[in-house]
């Protein structure tokens, strides 16, 4: 990333750099920068599923700015990709006998109960499954380094299966790297990416690990191709007032919510599988504490999915989860997903309930209000029910037909054989979707130990301030903030980001009563090392900043707590033992299991974030569609008749430009502005506040 500020420039600084930040999702592209009058404008497109760079590159040439162009990129092309099993033919290299470590796995049933459940089938079938004779002790002793002939033998096996790319994970290669290192000189002749498990992840759990690098190695080929398309495009097609430049430059959101270079991001396309969703909690996260609400619970509604994720203070990031049923032991942020957005189809089972989600209409056909549509979704509930006001969506530049959406729902429902009317089957849709979405907030939450009245919700997306204040009321949680921009928040995240770059290494030291306080300044200083060596190839320039952690636990434990190092570890480690599990062992044996060391280069504030909604503007959208009323800025406040709890109320409408700051407005109400809809219900009271956020409460 090439910024303007200073502390921050990996290339030369050149003059007048223009960032834009870029975040494609399920059903709309949108874009956030800050123009030359440091105010920041917004953007939304149709996303294109088939090749989501082509809606970049036609929202970029809609852009008017001025100097070189520089792209924050928040993908779900790796997500989008292990859901839809589209990656690259990938072989796996391990030592001999370990071969199907991949297929067992940790034989843990998701769905205890469930006997017709279907394990999800390995990213590598077994036929491409190589073992290698070749043994490294657990303390990094080579036992037995593989035969020359062992190694031309493998190179002709895996070459007569054409993989697209190679995944090599050995027993214990995190503790010595050699026989990993010669099997990759062997096969590199093969011409294909290479993927190998201690320099993605060098910790324990052949699982995990070996898990990781096989998505690596999936998603290498796939992302490869997606960014050097996105560049050449990025460097050929754009059309506009702003230049890409001779060196077009190109960064993407990492799942730890930090930026990387574009070659790094294809270099561990794994890394970025929850590129998008990060981005939200980074942008909620900074709206929240200007606020001064540093306790939030992050919630993102979308197109396709909804996110949430639980912040304390500092963002936090998981050192393993599940994308897709796959084991990813990447540092990741803490983020639960739901297959429920604006686009999730209803639908009735075979017993007649009502269902809604996770199939999507995505941006493809999308809703039925959006005009080409056929079957309802949550969007077109919302406008059934007075929620959405057809003119006024996408601040009047798309308006939704209302009348398609009920000829057509009420057609299905006729086939579906259903008697219930539009207004209520509308609001059966939206309490399905609730009920969905307040499962996920309770997971991150109470299921965790956390009281959500202690926090309060942070709604965005562009779905997520229709629902926000329901959510809040049944889980008791006392305030919802709907951030400036809350439709492109995550974009927002992206353009606020620091770059980040994660380090790990397992160790497995035994502590009784102090630290080993060399031997942990000896590790992390080549963690450092290494770190240093990776910014300084990328040419980022500034103070990088060390974040230091350890994965501890009593010895004997399977799972560890990660705290950060300092000179009270072992004391911290017994007080946050006791508060997640209710006891703690003061006299047993410590464990220090993995180092783990974020290096971070800052990115400095954007002044224009806090300025009032009235200096923050948009540019209309590519959203094809009858043209609505524009300029809704300068309309007063209108009313309509909204549903609440089956009873119709006569609601205000307000435009979110002409709300005063500290004025309180009183619900029923509705909110709408460009990139969003928030629904204020009776007997809720909201503002905005010196942050330019909306406030309920």
């Amino acid at each position: 990333m090439v910024l303007y500020f200073s502390g921050l420039n990996p290339m030369p600084r050149r003059p007048q750099l223009f960032r834009v930040a870029i975040d494609t999702g399920g059903t709309f592209t949108d874009c956030v920068w800050t123009d030359a009058t440091g105010r920041l404008r917004i953007l939304k497109v149709f996303s294109t599923p088939a090749d989501p760079s082509q809606a970049i590159v036609e929202a970029l040439s809609k852009i008017d700015g001025q100097g070189e162009l520089v792209l924050l990129h928040g993908t779900t092309v790796g997500t989008n990709t292990l859901l839809e099993r589209k990656g690259a033919r990938t072989a796996l290299i391990t030592t001999a006998g370990f071969e199907d470590a991949l297929e067992i796995g940790r034989q843990a049933r998701p769905k205890l109960y469930d006997f017709f459940f279907d394990r999800v089938e390995p990213l590598v079938p077994r036929d491409l499954r190589f073992g290698i004779d070749e043994r490294t002790a657990s303390g990094g002793e080579i036992l037995a380094a593989p035969l020359p002939a062992d190694l031309k033998s493998l190179a002709s096996r895996v070459a007569a299966q054409q993989p697209e790319s190679l995944a090599i994970s050995l027993l214990f290669s995190f503790a010595n790297p050699k026989n990993e290192l010669a099997i990759a000189q062997a096969l590199k002749p093969l011409g294909v990416p290479l993927s190998i498990s201690h320099q993605i992840l060098p910790e324990f759990r052949e699982y995990e690990r070996t898990s990781t690098v096989v998505i690596n190695s999936y998603l290498q080929p796939v992302m490869q191709r997606y960014l050097e398309n996105l560049e050449t495009r990025y460097r050929g097609d754009l059309t506009g007032n702003v230049s890409a430049g001779a060196h077009p430059r190109i960064f993407v959101m990492q799942s730890s919510g930090g930026i990387t270079a574009l070659a790094a991001a294809a270099r561990e396309p794994v890394r970025t599988v929850l590129s998008g969703p990060a981005g939200g909690v980074v942008g909620a996260a900074a709206r929240a504490r200007a606020s001064g609400f540093p306790r939030i619970i992050a919630f993102d509604m979308g197109g396709t999915s909804t996110d949430v994720s639980l912040v304390e203070g500092a963002i936090t990031t998981a050192s393993h989860a599940e994308v897709a049923g796959f084991s990813v032991g990447v540092p990741m942020l803490d983020i639960h997903t739901v297959g429920a957005g604006g686009g999730s189809l209803a639908r009735f089972d075979a017993a007649g309930v009502l269902r809604v989600g996770p199939e999507s209409a995505g941006a493809d056909p999308g809703p039925i209000c959006y005009g080409r549509g056929t079957q309802p979704t949550v969007t077109d509930a919302n406008l059934l029910l007075g929620r959405l006001q057809a003119t006024r969506f996408l601040g009047g530049e798309f308006t939704l037909d209302l009348d398609r959406t009920r000829r057509i729902t009420r057609e299905w429902l006729k086939q579906q054989g259903s008697a219930l009317t539009l207004e209520k089957f509308a609001a059966g849709v939206v309490r399905v979707v609730n009920a969905t979405m307040e499962k996920a907030i309770r997971v991150v939450s109470i299921e965790r130990g956390r009281d959500p009245r202690d926090f309060a919700l942070v709604a965005f997306g562009g779905a997520g301030g229709l629902h926000a204040c329901a959510l809040a009321e049944a889980l008791s949680i006392p305030h919802v903030i709907v951030p400036a921009l809350p439709g492109a928040l995550s974009a927002l995240g992206i353009l606020v980001s620091d770059v980040v770059k994660d380090y790990s290494r397992t160790v497995l030291w035994r502590a009784s009563n102090k630290l080993p306080q060399a031997r942990l300044a000896q590790e992390f200083g080549a963690l450092q090392k290494r770190a240093a060596k990776d910014f300084q190839e990328e040419a980022w320039q500034g103070k990088v900043q060390h974040q230091r952690s350890v994965d501890i636990r009593y010895r004997g434990q399977g799972y560890e707590l990660n705290l950060p190092l300092t000179r009270y570890l072992l004391k911290e480690f017994e007080q946050e033992h006791h508060r997640r599990y209710g006891y703690s062992h003061p006299t047993r044996e410590v464990e220090l299991v993995t180092l783990r060391l974020r290096a971070v280069v800052k990115s400095p504030p954007l002044k224009a974030i806090s300025d009032r909604a009235d200096e923050t503007a948009h540019v209309g959208t590519a959203a094809p569609g009858r043209p609505g009323r524009a300029a809704l800025g300068r309309l007063a406040p209108a009313t309509a008749a909204v549903l609440f709890d089956g009873k119709k109320y006569e609601t205000r409408i307000y435009f979110r430009e002409n709300l005063k700051s500290g004025k309180k407005y009183f619900g029923p109400a509705i909110v709408t502005e460009y990139s969003a809809t928030t629904v204020v219900p009776p007997g809720k009271r909201v503002h905005v506040d010196q942050a330019n956020n909306l406030v309920v409460n």
